[in-house]
């Protein structure tokens, strides 16, 4: 008969994430996994098979934690379509500067992943891709809403100007990271909303 668990796996999925989001993923040694955890190593292949796969659900937590919130942001028709992209920006500024006030530069584990790993890792890229859809969807429609409101520039389709506010919010986090200031991510997010803006 098996032993019970006698840890509790969500906490060790939040702390292998944020050792992920630090380091990532190829300098996330098991050692520091079991460390950051607390559980020796047959707890963690016994519970998450292997360092690719518990990078997997801990990538996917992320995912589901920063995209559920951007997207409550995005569906709140109660706002206005340009209040709600400043909505995410504003989330974005005041996550990074709560990393740069804590004195971590650790960005965003997406962006770091994407530059990492999704250009030889399929599972990897396969899941970025399909929470980028995700948001880039609520985005669209989002723009498109406010494109017949006339509040948005009609100079582009809003697919591509939600490809361009993505890219605008990738850079935001990886400036962020490179030791930029509010200031300048403030900045960075004005200039993308004033080219969307009529």
């Amino acid at each position: 008969m098996a032993r019970p668990k006698t840890f509790d796996e969500a906490r060790a999925l939040d702390a292998a994430m944020h050792l992920f989001w630090e380091k990532g993923y190829e300098a996330a040694s098991t050692q520091d996994l079991c460390e950051a955890t607390g559980l020796g190593r047959s707890s963690i292949y016994n519970t998450f098979v292997s360092k690719h796969a518990l990078f997997l659900r801990a990538l996917t937590r992320y995912t589901e934690m920063t995209t559920s919130e951007q997207l409550a942001l995005l569906e709140d028709e109660s706002l206005p379509p340009a209040d709600r992209l400043k909505g995410v920006m504003a989330s974005i500024v005041a996550i990074e500067e709560a990393h740069r006030r804590a004195g971590i530069g650790i960005g965003c584990l997406g962006v770091n992943t994407t530059v990492e790993l999704s250009g030889r890792d399929a599972q990897v890229a396969a899941l970025l891709g399909r929470d980028q859809e995700r948001r880039l969807a609520a985005l669209t429609a989002t723009i498109a809403a406010g494109q017949s409101d006339g509040v948005f520039s009609r100079a582009r389709r809003p697919e591509e100007f939600a490809r361009f506010f993505t890219a605008a919010v990738a850079g935001m986090r990886v400036s962020a990271q490179n030791g930029a200031d509010r200031a300048v991510i403030e900045s960075i997010a004005a200039v993308a909303l004033d080219a969307m803006t009529v």
